[in-house]
Protein backbone atom coordinates (compact mmCIF):
# COMPACT_ATOMS: atom_id res chain seq x y z
CA UNK A 1 0.00 0.00 0.00
CA UNK A 2 2.03 2.94 -1.26
CA UNK A 3 0.79 6.47 -0.85
CA UNK A 4 1.91 8.81 -3.62
CA UNK A 5 0.93 11.93 -1.69
CA UNK A 6 2.14 12.81 1.78
CA UNK A 7 -0.08 14.70 4.19
CA UNK A 8 0.36 18.39 4.94
CA UNK A 9 0.92 18.76 8.71
CA UNK A 10 -0.49 22.31 8.52
CA UNK A 11 -3.90 21.06 7.37
CA UNK A 12 -6.50 21.42 10.15
CA UNK A 13 -7.76 17.88 9.52
CA UNK A 14 -4.31 16.32 9.84
CA UNK A 15 -3.30 15.30 13.36
CA UNK A 16 0.25 14.67 14.56
CA UNK A 17 0.84 11.56 16.69
CA UNK A 18 4.53 12.20 17.41
CA UNK A 19 3.91 12.72 21.15
CA UNK A 20 2.39 9.25 21.44
CA UNK A 21 5.39 7.44 20.09
CA UNK A 22 4.62 3.76 19.76
CA UNK A 23 3.83 3.27 23.41
CA UNK A 24 0.43 1.56 23.81
CA UNK A 25 -1.69 3.30 26.42
CA UNK A 26 -0.26 6.75 25.72
CA UNK A 27 -2.96 9.25 24.84
CA UNK A 28 -3.69 12.90 24.25
CA UNK A 29 -6.78 14.93 23.45
CA UNK A 30 -7.21 17.31 20.56
CA UNK A 31 -9.86 20.01 20.55
CA UNK A 32 -10.00 22.31 17.59
CA UNK A 33 -12.38 24.13 15.33
CA UNK A 34 -11.79 23.21 11.70
CA UNK A 35 -13.38 24.39 8.45
CA UNK A 36 -15.74 21.84 6.93
CA UNK A 37 -14.38 20.19 3.80
CA UNK A 38 -16.19 20.56 0.49
CA UNK A 39 -19.15 18.22 -0.17
CA UNK A 40 -19.60 17.05 3.42
CA UNK A 41 -23.17 15.82 3.05
CA UNK A 42 -25.77 14.54 0.62
CA UNK A 43 -27.70 16.16 -2.22
CA UNK A 44 -30.36 17.51 0.17
CA UNK A 45 -28.45 18.35 3.39
CA UNK A 46 -24.88 18.82 4.54
CA UNK A 47 -22.36 21.00 6.29
CA UNK A 48 -21.60 24.07 4.16
CA UNK A 49 -17.99 24.12 2.97
CA UNK A 50 -15.84 26.24 5.26
CA UNK A 51 -18.37 26.27 8.15
CA UNK A 52 -16.92 25.63 11.60
CA UNK A 53 -16.79 22.05 12.84
CA UNK A 54 -15.81 21.43 16.45
CA UNK A 55 -13.54 18.41 16.60
CA UNK A 56 -13.04 16.88 20.06
CA UNK A 57 -11.03 13.66 19.85
CA UNK A 58 -8.73 11.49 21.88
CA UNK A 59 -5.69 9.92 20.24
CA UNK A 60 -4.63 6.69 21.93
CA UNK A 61 -1.65 4.56 21.00
CA UNK A 62 -2.54 0.86 20.73
CA UNK A 63 -0.55 -2.15 19.50
CA UNK A 64 -1.81 -1.85 15.90
CA UNK A 65 -1.58 1.93 15.59
CA UNK A 66 -3.54 4.93 16.90
CA UNK A 67 -7.19 4.81 17.91
CA UNK A 68 -9.08 8.06 17.35
CA UNK A 69 -12.34 8.46 19.31
CA UNK A 70 -14.45 11.50 20.06
CA UNK A 71 -17.11 13.64 18.46
CA UNK A 72 -17.67 16.25 15.79
CA UNK A 73 -20.20 19.06 16.16
CA UNK A 74 -21.45 21.59 13.67
CA UNK A 75 -24.41 22.92 11.74
CA UNK A 76 -26.09 21.31 8.76
CA UNK A 77 -28.09 23.19 6.15
CA UNK A 78 -30.42 21.65 3.61
CA UNK A 79 -33.85 21.69 2.00
CA UNK A 80 -37.09 20.26 3.30
CA UNK A 81 -37.99 17.45 0.91
CA UNK A 82 -41.69 18.38 1.20
CA UNK A 83 -41.77 22.17 0.82
CA UNK A 84 -38.19 23.08 -0.22
CA UNK A 85 -37.74 25.52 2.71
CA UNK A 86 -34.33 25.76 4.34
CA UNK A 87 -33.65 23.24 7.11
CA UNK A 88 -30.94 24.01 9.68
CA UNK A 89 -30.03 21.36 12.25
CA UNK A 90 -27.30 20.92 14.82
CA UNK A 91 -24.96 18.00 14.27
CA UNK A 92 -23.24 16.05 17.05
CA UNK A 93 -21.91 12.66 15.97
CA UNK A 94 -19.41 10.24 17.47
CA UNK A 95 -16.27 9.40 15.55
CA UNK A 96 -14.09 6.33 16.03
CA UNK A 97 -11.38 5.07 13.72
CA UNK A 98 -8.26 2.95 14.03
CA UNK A 99 -5.25 4.18 12.06
CA UNK A 100 -2.75 1.37 11.69
CA UNK A 101 1.00 1.49 11.29
CA UNK A 102 2.25 0.84 7.74
CA UNK A 103 3.55 -2.66 8.52
CA UNK A 104 0.23 -3.58 10.18
CA UNK A 105 -1.69 -2.23 7.17
CA UNK A 106 0.15 -4.59 4.84
CA UNK A 107 -0.65 -7.53 7.13
CA UNK A 108 -4.32 -6.52 7.33
CA UNK A 109 -4.61 -6.39 3.54
CA UNK A 110 -2.81 -9.73 3.19
CA UNK A 111 -5.24 -11.20 5.74
CA UNK A 112 -8.16 -10.25 3.52
CA UNK A 113 -9.22 -6.79 4.71
CA UNK A 114 -10.22 -4.49 1.89
CA UNK A 115 -7.45 -1.95 1.26
CA UNK A 116 -9.98 0.90 1.23
CA UNK A 117 -11.21 -0.08 4.71
CA UNK A 118 -7.76 0.06 6.28
CA UNK A 119 -6.79 3.55 7.47
CA UNK A 120 -3.04 3.95 7.63
CA UNK A 121 -0.83 6.44 9.40
CA UNK A 122 1.28 8.53 7.07
CA UNK A 123 4.48 8.51 9.09
CA UNK A 124 3.28 10.13 12.31
CA UNK A 125 0.36 11.95 10.70
CA UNK A 126 -3.34 11.06 10.57
CA UNK A 127 -5.82 12.45 8.04
CA UNK A 128 -9.16 12.50 9.89
CA UNK A 129 -11.19 13.79 6.91
CA UNK A 130 -12.21 10.32 5.59
CA UNK A 131 -13.24 9.21 9.11
CA UNK A 132 -15.09 12.50 9.54
CA UNK A 133 -17.03 11.88 6.32
CA UNK A 134 -17.75 8.28 7.35
CA UNK A 135 -19.22 9.53 10.65
CA UNK A 136 -21.12 12.62 9.44
CA UNK A 137 -22.75 11.57 6.16
CA UNK A 138 -24.63 8.50 7.49
CA UNK A 139 -25.83 10.56 10.49
CA UNK A 140 -27.58 13.10 8.25
CA UNK A 141 -31.32 12.68 7.73
CA UNK A 142 -32.15 10.86 4.51
CA UNK A 143 -35.27 12.99 3.97
CA UNK A 144 -34.92 16.23 5.97
CA UNK A 145 -38.12 18.09 6.81
CA UNK A 146 -38.67 21.56 8.27
CA UNK A 147 -41.24 20.09 10.69
CA UNK A 148 -42.69 16.63 11.15
CA UNK A 149 -46.14 17.84 10.09
CA UNK A 150 -45.03 19.84 7.05
CA UNK A 151 -47.84 19.56 4.46
CA UNK A 152 -45.50 20.27 1.54
CA UNK A 153 -46.40 22.01 -1.70
CA UNK A 154 -49.69 22.08 -3.60
CA UNK A 155 -49.47 19.51 -6.38
CA UNK A 156 -51.43 21.78 -8.73
CA UNK A 157 -49.77 25.18 -8.37
CA UNK A 158 -46.71 24.66 -6.12
CA UNK A 159 -47.91 26.95 -3.29
CA UNK A 160 -46.37 26.21 0.12
CA UNK A 161 -49.29 24.80 2.12
CA UNK A 162 -47.77 25.66 5.52
CA UNK A 163 -47.89 29.41 4.80
CA UNK A 164 -50.76 31.17 6.65
CA UNK A 165 -52.10 32.76 3.46
CA UNK A 166 -52.57 29.24 2.04
CA UNK A 167 -54.57 27.88 5.00
CA UNK A 168 -57.72 27.43 2.88
CA UNK A 169 -55.87 26.65 -0.35
CA UNK A 170 -57.91 24.46 -2.71
CA UNK A 171 -58.39 23.88 -6.41
CA UNK A 172 -61.56 22.74 -8.09
CA UNK A 173 -60.36 19.68 -9.91
CA UNK A 174 -62.60 18.15 -12.54
CA UNK A 175 -62.18 14.47 -13.20
CA UNK A 176 -60.83 14.26 -16.78
CA UNK A 177 -63.40 11.56 -17.55
CA UNK A 178 -66.14 14.22 -17.16
CA UNK A 179 -64.32 16.95 -19.11
CA UNK A 180 -66.23 16.29 -22.35
CA UNK A 181 -69.59 16.51 -20.55
CA UNK A 182 -68.51 19.76 -18.92
CA UNK A 183 -67.58 21.14 -22.36
CA UNK A 184 -70.97 20.15 -23.75
CA UNK A 185 -72.74 21.71 -20.76
CA UNK A 186 -70.96 25.00 -21.34
CA UNK A 187 -71.99 24.85 -25.02
CA UNK A 188 -75.65 24.52 -23.98
CA UNK A 189 -75.25 27.29 -21.41
CA UNK A 190 -73.88 29.55 -24.16
CA UNK A 191 -76.88 28.79 -26.48
CA UNK A 192 -79.39 29.55 -23.67
CA UNK A 193 -77.80 32.95 -23.14
CA UNK A 194 -78.17 33.88 -26.84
Amino acid sequence: MERPITLDPRSPLVLDTHELGRRPGTMRTVRRTVPAPVDLGTAVIGVPAGDDLDLDVRLEAVMEGVLVTGSVRGRTVGECVRCLEEVVEELDVPIQELYVYAERARVAVEDGDDEEDVRELDGELIDVEPALRDAVVPALPFRPVCSTDCPGLCSECGARLADPENADHTHEILDPRWAELDRMKSMFDDTKES
